[in-house]
């Protein structure tokens, strides 16, 4: 994960992203990655829940 901070107390899932962060161009060269997942992942202690998260800016 890049930027991306999970946190789960009792059934509520926290995320915590850092919007000054820069990891640079998408794939596809349009938008800035700010923070990503890298695809769905699980959440911690709760097997049956996945996360995709990604968050960007126009370039």
């Amino acid at each position: 994960m890049k930027n991306v901070e999970m946190k789960v107390e009792g059934n509520i899932l926290t995320i915590k992203v850092d919007l000054t962060k820069d990891f640079g161009p998408s794939s596809s060269g349009k938008t800035i990655i700010i923070a990503s997942t890298e695809g769905n992942v699980v959440v911690d202690g709760h097997e049956e829940a996945k996360i995709g998260l990604n968050v960007y800016r126009k370039k």
